[in-house]
C-alpha cells in the first residue's frame, strides 16, 4: 500500500502559525508523503507564504503541492513557490515528480487548473477574445496535466495521482450553489486524467461540495479542501497490485 495524505484550502496567515504543525508531526506514523491541494494562502502574499513554509519545513516526509486561486491574488506567485521550496516543498504546475514510498514508485502530477464548467453546462471558445482567453486558460492546464501524467507512465511508475486546485467532476461539488460550478472547475481536467491514466484524483477549492467522486474513465476523485475534510489532512491508499 502506498499511504497519501492530502489537505488544500488551509488559507493561511501570520496568526495561524503553528495550528497545523502538531499534526503534520505524526505524518510518518501514517502516510508516505504530504499533498497540498492549492489555496495555502489568504491573499497569496510573501508574508503568508512563510507561515505555511514553516508548517511544512523539515518534515519526515516529501511534501508536494500546487498553488490555488488565493495562491494567485497577490500576482507574486513565483514568490510564493520559491518560499516554499525553500522549505523543501515541490510545487508543480504542468509538471511531475516521482516519490519513493517503501520501495515502490508514486508519480504525482500537479496543475492548479481552471474553471470552464462541465459537460452539458460548460463554457466554450467561442465569441469574444476574453471568453475564448478564459476557456483556452483551462486547455492548456490540462493539457499540461495530461502530459506530465503521461511522462510518469513512461518513467515506469507504480501508481499515479493527479494534483489539482479546481475540480475535475462535478461529483464533488455536490453542496456549492450551481450557479458557480463553472467557477470551480472544468470537465477538460477529467478528461485529461482519463486520457492519460492516473489511481486517484485529488483537489481542493469547493469548501461546501463533498469528498467523493468519480470520473467517466472510472478514476476515485477526493476533495480534500480542509472544511470539507474538516481535519489536518485525510489520508488515501493505493494498492500497487
Amino acid at each position: 500500500m502506498m499511504r497519501v495524505a492530502a489537505v488544500g484550502d488551509i488559507h493561511m496567515g501570520p496568526d495561524s502559525q503553528g495550528l497545523l504543525r502538531p499534526a503534520f508531526e505524526t505524518l510518518p506514523d501514517c502516510a508516505d508523503l504530504l499533498l497540498l491541494a492549492g489555496d495555502l494562502t489568504r491573499h497569496g502574499t510573501p508574508e503568508e507564504a512563510r507561515v505555511v513554509a514553516q508548517e511544512v519545513r523539515d518534515l519526515p516526509v516529501p511534501v508536494v503541492a500546487v498553488l490555488g486561486n488565493h495562491d494567485h491574488h497577490d500576482e507574486q506567485p513565483e514568490k510564493v513557490t520559491a518560499i516554499l521550496q525553500d522549505a523543501g516543498v515541490t510545487v508543480l504546475e504542468g509538471e511531475g515528480t516521482v516519490v519513493e514510498c517503501g520501495g515502490r514508485r508514486l508519480g504525482i502530477a500537479g496543475a492548479k487548473g481552471f474553471g470552464g464548467g462541465f459537460v452539458g453546462r460548460s463554457a466554450g471558445e467561442f465569441g469574444e477574445p476574453v471568453m475564448k482567453e478564459f476557456v483556452r486558460t483551462t486547455r492548456r492546464s490540462a493539457d499540461s496535466l495530461r502530459g506530465a501524467l503521461e511522462a510518469l507512465d513512461r518513467q515506469g511508475c507504480d501508481a499515479r495521482v493527479a494534483l489539482t486546485h479546481f475540480s475535475p467532476v462535478a461529483d464533488t461539488l455536490a453542496g456549492e450553489p450551481p450557479e458557480i460550478h463553472p467557477f470551480l472547475g472544468s470537465y477538460l481536467l477529467a478528461e485529461a486524467i482519463d486520457t492519460a491514466g492516473a489511481d486517484l484524483a485529488v483537489h481542493g477549492h469547493a469548501h461546501l461540495g463533498t469528498e467523493h467522486g468519480m470520473t467517466a474513465g472510472g478514476v476515485r476523485v477526493r476533495n480534500v479542501a480542509q472544511p470539507v475534510i474538516r481535519r489536518a489532512f485525510n489520508v488515501y491508499r493505493l494498492s500497487v497490485d
